[in-house]
């Protein structure tokens, strides 16, 4: 159930009101508006005959930003109102809230709530319906039928989540967008790619493609300095406003067009400019010659066509030189759209701070270990993972990404020097960074990292894999070491590490004889594992009953301190073959000499 914002129920507020005969005014967010003193605050019904919250049973995404200049908020808007289910999420219960004026029992009580999803959880917000106007027209986001209102209204109670509405002057779409729906989002930064060579291009536009194909929304922007938002850039782009893709088409010409098109294939792309007439007036643009090629039926049959005012389709070769950045959010639960496999997610809440909980990103260097340490187990041969690092709102956002490290099979305590590297994030000054990557099995630690020294505040983790076993060891790492048994004893210190894997060629035993045929070489090789400790590496002979391709180990050997201390080196791995439960390894006596 989503938590109430500020306390306030929406059924038994609306309850009251309906049995006092009022109509709702709310306590916590006063109609005063502190970005313009000359605003009058208006009912809906104060301002048309027969308001609705949509208009034919489908939300309009033809919005206006209205004087907050907030682009990235209609942005936003428009591409919730594209897909129907995520819009149900944001306005929930659409016939119930909507006025009904047909019906004899009144239901309208000048009450209204939506919900929002911030940092782990869904927060339903209750606001009256009084909205800012002047000389009785909205002044802030609003929907260009004059009597359709759920643009304006979700402003209003976002407005009221985040503060009031000078908090919205500025903002990100793929934020609002986070917080309209829950996803997760992902900044391609196309300059940042190198896009010189036809398969580079190709590359990219088959992963947008792929992600449009699993419901992720995208939008994409012009990067441009302040002063120059909302100027007309190259061939009728607009700087700094963005705009929603919800296309991508691969066509291969039939070879009677392909001279008329001049290109055996096409790589096209259809976007939409949810806040105003400006289009593209390049090549593909609407009315331009290339369309005159070839008849227009032909090419409604390839699937290149317009469903909305305010599309219009590029070239993917265009696309890629004139926008900056694309931004995809991913949704973990894609059964909310089909029959589809779904993410299974846990989530983290931390907090980078002073005393104990914040360092740097330079792997050397040990303060980045003093960061927060999550533990996750891959239990399949293979599984692929999505993470999303989101840090809480602030005037200042930190700089963050996050490291994933290949750890010891039986790590329980944090990690303190360097382990290996599976993965690491782009750092950005970003209120959420994003990465997917594919993982072995294993035991893993991810680590949030402030990229300056001394960085705080609150974030959350989120990490999602194919597998819900995955998550069977998934916990946040708080102690250094294993604890004393007893208070004359110090704390365990660590002595060593081993490291077991299969055998390769190079590390045999000198007397034994490599054949070259590969199958009597990859029988040889399944009879001896290579063993590392502190930087030796022996090879040694396994026993017969454990199918040596299948064992891979770390473990990590702690020094307990306790009289009589001494240590056998064991290294746990599945049983195979004849042996059906867990056994060890005994590599032999190890000798462990820890100095002061």
């Amino acid at each position: 159930m989503p938590t109430p914002f500020k306390g306030q129920n929406y059924s038994s507020i609306k309850k009251d009101c309906l049995e006092k005969g009022v109509l709702f005014e709310d306590p916590e967010f006063p109609a005063y508006s502190e970005v313009d003193s000359d605003v009058e605050w208006k009912r809906p019904s104060e301002l048309c005959e027969k308001p609705k919250l949509v208009v034919n049973g489908k939300a309009s995404d033809d919005l206006t930003q209205g004087e907050l200049g907030n682009c990235w908020f209609v942005t936003a808007g428009a591409s919730l109102a594209h897909e129907k289910v995520l819009f149900q999420s944001v306005v929930p219960n659409l016939k119930k809230q909507e006025w009904n004026e047909k019906s004899d029992k009144p239901s309208y009580a000048g009450i209204f709530h939506f919900q929002f999803w911030r940092f782990g959880e869904w927060i339903d917000v209750v606001i009256d319906d009084r909205l800012p106007t002047k000389n009785d027209n909205l002044i802030y986001c609003h929907s260009e039928a004059d009597n359709e209102f759920w643009s304006s209204l979700v402003e209003k109670a976002y407005a009221k989540l985040h503060g009031g509405y000078a908090s919205l002057k500025t903002g990100r779409t793929e934020d609002a967008l986070v917080d309209f729906t829950g996803a997760m989002a992902e900044k391609v930064i196309l300059s940042k790619l190198s896009l010189n060579e036809p398969k580079e291009i190709f590359t990219l536009f088959r992963k947008l493609r792929n992600d449009i194909d699993s419901h992720a929304l995208l939008t994409c922007i012009i990067d441009c300095p302040v002063e120059q938002i909302g100027t007309r850039g190259n061939q009728g782009l607009i700087k700094g406003h963005g705009y929603i893709i919800n296309k991508f088409l691969r066509i291969k010409m039939e070879k009677g067009l392909q001279g008329e098109v001049g290109s055996g294939e096409l790589m096209m792309l259809r976007l939409s400019n949810p806040w105003g007439p400006s289009e593209w007036t390049g090549p593909w643009s609407k009315g331009a010659p290339e369309w005159q090629k070839v008849k227009q039926s032909e090419w409604q049959k390839l699937g290149l066509s317009l469903e909305r005012d305010g599309e219009f389709w590029m070239a993917f070769d265009d696309f890629v030189k004139h926008y900056s950045n694309v931004d995809i959010h991913h949704f973990e639960n894609t059964s909310f759209f089909a029959f589809k496999k779904s993410w299974q997610e846990n989530i983290f809440h931390g907090e980078w701070n002073v005393s104990e909980r914040s360092g740097g990103s330079e792997i050397i260097s040990n303060p980045v270990f003093s960061h927060p340490q999550f533990m996750f187990d891959i239990v399949s041969q293979q599984d692929k993972i999505m993470v999303s690092l989101e840090q809480h709102d602030g005037l200042q956002l930190n700089e963050i990404g996050f490291q994933i490290m290949k750890v010891e099979e039986n790590r329980r305590y944090r990690v303190h020097i360097s382990r290996q590297l599976t993965y690491e994030s782009v750092y950005m000054q970003s209120r959420s960074i994003f990465g997917t990557t594919e993982l072995k099995k294993g035991r893993y630690v991810l680590m949030p990292i402030t990229k300056n020294p001394g960085d705080t505040g609150k974030f959350m983790v989120r990490l999602c894999t194919g597998n819900l076993a995955s998550f069977s060891n998934t916990k946040e790492l708080t102690d250094e070491c294993p604890k004393g048994k007893c208070k004359c004893v110090k704390n365990s210190e660590l002595a060593t590490r081993i490291n077991v894997v299969p055998a390769d060629v190079k590390v045999l035993p000198a007397d034994v004889e490599v054949l070259q045929e590969e199958e009597n070489t990859r029988k040889l090789l399944s009879n001896f594992t290579k063993v590392d400790c502190r930087g030796e590496t022996q090879c040694q002979q396994s026993l017969q009953f454990i199918t040596i391709p299948e064992l891979c180990s770390r473990d990590i050997i702690w020094k307990t301190n306790m009289p009589m201390d001494d240590y056998r080196a064991e290294s746990r791995t599945a049983g195979h073959g004849m042996c059906k439960q867990n056994c060890y390894i005994v590599f032999g006596s190890l000798d462990v000499v820890c100095k002061a």
